[in-house]
């Protein structure tokens, strides 16, 4: 599949952040790119994920800004939207910044890609969880073509799904070759805990469940299971999901939606179970009420579409996921806490980690 991008120009919006840098380094690694482009104003990512090559050109900033968009080549075949406000929180908290920097920059890109002859497919990092039914019952898969609420329970769902509505638009109108690729949980290596800028909560740093429940376990504390741990989710490891973003690229109808999922349902408390497993921890967890604001119990979503369409399945067990990213994590807690440091002004507790991480690295290896 990488041979499809043999000798073309790639941009990737977001190709710092977790997911990007990972599908950027894939790229460069077993491809044979002529140029990529990123652009990136490491609102929720770190300068070194951007991979070092010569094919690389990189573009500090937001795709918001005209100036940018002035500087990208008409020429490039491929793009990769994966710019984001990063998490419910943070735009529960701010919802104007989840506006600029969720919102505005679809429908910026969008509307200046309508313009660019050489396009073979434009793929767009939908959410899976702005779809998925709201329910503690049993979960049934998610399917692309599920009814969606008018309710949401985040300005970042709302804004993942008028991301959608706008490459509807801009793909009905001016034929822009667009194709949605809805994420569900995604976790692995280069997800790294407190990355880019603070936006006004802890969860800055607490970010996704994987990397902090790592992180946590690690360091010999107990896990924090919201709802008791009695929520559910489909975790797929980065590498599956970069593959899927290829497939997207290489096999997918404009137009159309897929979700790029495991399939599995996993109980965020069987999670925990396993994480703690794998590093030893024997911390008892720590079982706390459902969070306020979030009605999304259990879900997962359905693989059939994508399998059949695109060809893509993945591949990769949450056991050796999770295996992979502790291992990861390990290497480079140095990094990590040096990252999560830039945020103790507004959240304190991160200082002990300078005495404790010493101790816990003794532990780990």
């Amino acid at each position: 599949m990488l041979m499809s991008f043999e000798k073309s120009k790639v941009l990737v919006v977001g190709g710092a952040g977790f997911v990007g840098s990972n599908l950027c380094h894939l790229l460069l690694s077993e491809g044979t790119v002529k140029e990529l482009w990123i652009v990136d104003n490491f609102l929720s990512s770190v300068q070194r994920n951007v991979p070092r090559d010569p094919r690389v050109r990189f573009v500090f900033g937001s795709i918001t800004d005209a100036r940018i968009l002035s500087q990208l080549p008409r020429d490039i075949e491929y793009v990769f939207h994966l710019a984001c406000y990063h998490g419910n929180q943070s735009s529960i908290a701010d919802p104007f910044a989840d506006l600029e920097n969720n919102t505005l920059t679809s429908l910026k890109l969008f509307d200046a890609l309508k313009d660019f002859s050489s396009l073979r497919k434009v793929v767009y990092a939908a959410a899976g969880c702005a779809v998925a039914e709201k329910t503690y019952d049993d979960a049934k898969p998610t399917t692309e073509d599920a009814p969606v609420s008018l309710f949401h329970d985040s300005p970042y769902s709302i804004s993942k799904l008028v991301g959608e509505l706008y490459g509807n638009f801009y793909f009905r109108r001016y034929g822009l070759p667009l194709v949605k690729a809805r994420f569900q949980n995604v976790y692995g290596p280069r997800e790294i805990l407190g990355a880019g800028q603070w936006r006004g909560t802890s969860h800055t740093v607490w970010r996704n469940v994987v990397p902090t429940f790592i992180w946590k376990s690690l360091h010999g504390e107990a896990l924090p299971l919201d709802n008791s741990g009695n929520t559910s989710r489909d975790f797929i490891f980065v590498e599956d999901t970069v593959k899927g973003l290829l497939a997207c690229a290489v096999n997918g109808k404009a137009g159309e939606v897929y979700n790029l999922a495991s399939g599995v349902e996993t109980s965020i408390f069987e999670l925990a179970k396993m994480i703690n497993t794998f590093i030893g921890n024997q911390t008892p967890v720590d079982l706390r009420p459902a969070r306020d604001w979030d009605r999304s119990g259990k879900r997962f979503g359905s693989v059939d579409k994508a399998r059949e369409k695109l060809g893509f399945e993945a591949k990769v067990s949450l056991a050796e996921g999770l295996g992979r990213t502790i291992t990861w994590t390990k290497h480079e807690q140095e990094n990590i806490l040096r990252t999560m440091l830039t945020h103790s002004y507004f959240v304190p507790d991160v200082l002990r980690y300078v005495e404790t991480n010493n101790r816990g690295a003794e532990n780990v290896r």
